[in-house]
């Protein structure tokens, strides 16, 4: 507005502390991304699963229920460990295709704009703007899977009574904790390709390609030298084993090789060999590692400026 109009007035509102500075970033960003019915109508399908889960629970603890569908209540999967490591697979799965949808353009659209000195010239540091991006990923994503999980577990919870509840507390930590690595691993992936790639469909590509392509690599040196070490390349794989670890069902040996194999280490030799899964620890390292690598790339490329040789 011109200044000779003295239209303008001093801001009145109430003033945000330093600490929730960057919650005004995930505030509009979201906004942004709801207004995409594509996104929306998936977002409201990551519910379906936690929907049929919940049924199961009920149907467990309802005979009338199971007498009027004609269901034995064997032929049912029972609500333990496995039941709510099951849940976390799932919902995983759908976590990582809301971030494709959600994540690419949260910092390549502010580079290829040219937006980020406007952010990084007020009182917002860099850690701050990534942590405001970052916001909108944890948000939606815990949504999709501690949040849902939690409920379930606790629905469970009261219709077994306080003696299942106390037998089974620990899962309360395995089903947060196990949520919580996978989203901060989804939200750095996705912030560090956003940064490198301003195009949406190619970062949604190579996002996709980081979880896939390390897979069927790793699938293929398994095969080839019958060993399970591939999967430490797979970052699927390396998730699995951490849920699995946290729910209590990890297994090193996961299975046995008798007989004549085409391998073409063993040429057809008679061989007895006992497939071992990678270690816990190794597991870890990896999506610790991976973390950390994202964190890095993260700092380099979100700066005020950029020097182009």
């Amino acid at each position: 507005m011109a200044v000779y109009e003295h239209l303008y007035a001093a801001y009145e509102g109430a003033p945000n502390s330093a600490r929730q500075r960057f919650l005004v970033i995930p505030r509009y960003a979201l906004r942004e991304v709801f207004k995409s019915k594509l996104l929306v109508t998936f977002f409201i399908l990551c519910f379906i699963y936690p929907l049929v889960a919940t049924i199961l629970v009920y149907l467990h603890h309802n005979a009338n229920a199971l007498a009027l569908l004609q269901i034995n209540v064997r032929e049912l999967l029972p609500i333990d460990r496995t039941f709510f490591r099951t849940f976390l697979e799932v919902q995983g799965a759908f976590a990582l295709i809301l971030t494709v949808l959600v994540a690419p353009p949260l910092i390549s659209r502010d580079l290829s704009n040219n937006a980020l000195p406007l952010y990084l010239c007020r009182p917002l540091s860099r850690a701050e703007y990534v942590l405001g991006k970052m916001a909108v990923i944890v948000f939606l994503l815990s949504l999709v899977t501690w949040i849902p999980g939690l409920l379930i577990f606790f629905f469970q919870a009261s219709l077994a009574g306080f003696a299942w509840l106390w037998a089974n507390l620990w899962m309360i930590w395995a089903i947060f904790s196990g949520s919580l690595i996978w989203i901060i691993l989804l939200s750095l992936l996705a912030l560090a390709v956003s940064s490198f790639l301003k195009w949406r469909v190619v970062a949604s590509g190579a996002l996709l390609g980081l979880f896939f392509v390390p897979s069927a690599f790793g699938e293929i040196v398994n095969q080839l030298f019958l060993t399970r070490a591939g999967s430490l390349i797979s970052l699927w794989a390396s998730m699995n084993s951490i849920w699995r670890g946290l729910f209590g069902l990890f297994v090193r040996q996961s299975g046995t090789i008798r007989g004549k194999v085409d391998s073409p280490i063993y040429e057809g030799q008679v061989v007895n060999i006992a497939l071992l899964e990678p270690p816990l620890w190794a597991s870890w390292l990896i999506i610790a590692l991976v973390c950390a690598l994202c964190v890095w790339l993260l700092a380099r490329k979100v700066r005020a400026y950029e020097v182009i040789k």
